[in-house]
């Protein structure tokens, strides 16, 4: 078996994970959470058994690198930081509600991935001199880590204006949703996270940079994108921590900051510069 077939049947399994879920908060029922998160437990084996065996699969090709090169192969290891995390917030909170939209951004970007798959920019293909670096590993992981917080904020930020608009004292669909507290922490607590691992990312970038082209830093439109995105997210804790906001609009600033994370990950690649070969 290929790593291209595991990872488009790992497709559709993270699709009935969410489907699960979603049914779950719809019908108030558990054991259809329960078998979401059993659903999604094996989608996340098979996206690391997936990647694992494309990995495997580069040094039969005579290219032997991680599979982190291309915009696909991001977009694989996307989904399973989310899924991944996604899980952690539900046995951390016990609350399978907080996962009705967040699984489901995983399901689109995998469902996005195998899109790009079918296009052709599923192919192992080598790395450039640029991405023949230790530092590869380390920092995509460290700004995927980042990003996965970040889309998590963004679909608990969500369901806090969606609760706050459509809820009707407490009552139906919106009320079986998680408290305001616990949305307005969970949206936090994300973005503290993913806002360590984006300045993760960001400081491996450069040095990574520095060795690659001779220079720490060069406004190249991904640096500069990568930096906007980090002032958003700084800016949404200096007002959560020093002037106090909550709410909604933090939860507006959280899913700014996420617009601003997707335009850093597909926007710029369009623009010419010495990043642009993440499109592929």
């Amino acid at each position: 078996m290929t790593s291209s077939l595991i990872l488009a049947i790992v497709t559709f399994v993270y699709g009935f994970s969410s489907v699960f879920y979603i049914s779950s908060w719809i019908f108030n029922k558990k054991i259809l959470a329960r078998i979401g998160a059993a659903l999604a437990v094996v989608a996340i084996f098979g996206n690391i058994a997936g990647f694992i065996l494309r990995w495997v699969e580069s040094y039969g090709h005579g290219y032997g690198h991680i599979p982190l090169s291309n915009l696909y192969e991001s977009l694989v290891f996307f989904a399973l930081t989310i899924a991944v995390v996604c899980l952690f917030l539900e046995w951390k909170y016990k609350n399978s509600h907080i996962n009705a939209f967040s699984i489901s951004l995983a399901f689109l970007i995998f469902a996005y991935a195998s899109l790009k798959a079918g296009q052709g920019a599923g192919d192992i293909q080598p790395l450039i001199p640029a991405l023949k670096s230790n530092w590869l590993t380390v920092h995509v992981m460290t700004c995927f880590l980042g990003y996965a917080g970040f889309a998590i904020a963004f679909g608990i930020s969500i369901m806090y204006l969606a609760k706050k608009a459509l809820s009707n004292n407490g009552k139906g669909l919106m009320g079986r949703l998680p408290d305001y507290d616990l949305l307005d922490e969970l949206t936090q607590q994300t973005v503290m996270f993913g806002f360590l691992f984006l300045s993760l990312g960001i400081i491996t970038g450069s040095v990574w940079a520095n060795s690659a082209w001779g220079s720490y830093w060069t406004w190249d439109p991904k640096e500069t994108w990568s930096l906007i995105t980090w002032f958003v997210y700084a800016i949404f804790l200096h007002l959560r921590h020093v002037r106090g906001w909550n709410g909604t609009k933090i939860a507006m600033i959280s899913i700014i900051g996420f617009m601003a994370v997707m335009f850093t990950y597909f926007g710029v690649n369009y623009l010419p510069g010495l990043h642009s070969y993440g499109k592929g």
